[in-house]
């Protein structure tokens, strides 16, 4: 059972980081909801806003000024966190994967891979926290934001909600929790 519970935190794992790292560099963070006309779909990103024409499928993208630039907190706090879930993330599975049943390395002492596993799952657990962090620091602020612009009665033809990368993120943060458990907890 050990055997199949540690390829089972392994599959998961690397599904969840690469799902982290898709969220940390596709720019849907946030996708308009209120284009009557559906004339153009708009998503923003952490790196850049892209348009594309629903007619005939043109997109364009426009990059932000600059990496250094003044940001929104939400932008900077979201990439930070994003970045530092990833490199976590891959950290973890190499370590996982040192500490794998059916990798040969390590194989004379059966407790330094207990251990490696262990390390691994504390990693992805550190990982999960920072990335569902950051996706859920976002997802809070684009609602305050539409919140506020509501309140106000004011109307600005479009708003925004949730992107797929939004999700993406959630979802890989949660899968990486997920995997921590069951290296930490369940693994003996």
């Amino acid at each position: 059972m050990s055997v199949t519970l540690q390829v089972t935190a392994f599959g998961l794992a690397l599904l969840s980081t690469l799902f982290l790292l898709l969220a940390t560099c596709t720019d849907c963070w946030m996708v308009n909801a209120d284009d009557s006309l559906e004339v153009s779909h708009k998503c923003r990103g952490l790196w850049r806003e892209c348009v594309t024409n629903m007619q005939d499928g043109v997109r364009t993208c426009d990059q932000y000024d600059s990496i250094l630039a003044d940001h929104p907190v939400k932008i900077v706090v979201t990439r930070t966190l994003m970045i530092t879930a990833d490199l976590l993330a891959g950290l973890a599975l190499a370590t996982l994967v040192l500490g794998l049943d059916c990798i040969t390395f390590f194989k004379e002492d059966p407790g330094v891979k207990l251990k490696l596993c262990h390390g691994a799952g504390a990693i992805l657990g550190a990982g999960s926290i920072l990335g569902l962090t950051g996706s859920v620091w976002y997802a809070v602020d684009v609602y305050v934001e539409r919140a506020m612009l509501v309140s106000h009665n004011i109307f600005l033809g479009v708003h925004y909600d949730f992107g797929w990368s939004c999700w993406l993120g959630m979802a890989g943060s949660t899968g990486c929790f997920v995997a921590s458990v069951l290296l930490t907890c369940c693994l003996y």
